[in-house]
């Protein structure tokens, strides 16, 4: 099954949390963070400007993204795997390598 985001729109596969601290502490999955780092999976066609243009996203489908805590409060299930569906708007910036 395939998922397609609508205008600014885009699925998030959240990357997973390491879950021992610098200091060799391993932490339960209770007192982890939700992870704000993610792939994109998804993207929509762009954002509608008030004049009816279609303006492109600045991201796209392999990005590594980093985005708030409470960003994307959306989640969906997809073949088993949780996405987050956020406005482009909530992602803060992409990561280069």
């Amino acid at each position: 099954m395939k998922i397609r985001p609508l205008y600014d729109r885009v699925v998030v596969r959240r990357q997973e949390e390491e879950t021992t601290t610098a200091g060799g502490i391993v932490l339960p999955g209770s007192a982890a963070e939700k992870p704000n780092r993610g792939e994109v999976v998804a993207v929509g066609t762009g954002a509608v400007l008030q004049s009816g243009e279609l303006r492109a996203l600045s991201v796209k489908v392999g990005d590594k993204v980093v985005f708030g805590q409470y960003a994307g409060s959306n989640t969906v299930k997809v073949d088993g795997e949780e996405l987050i569906i956020m406005n482009e708007s909530e992602i803060y910036g992409v990561l280069e390598s």
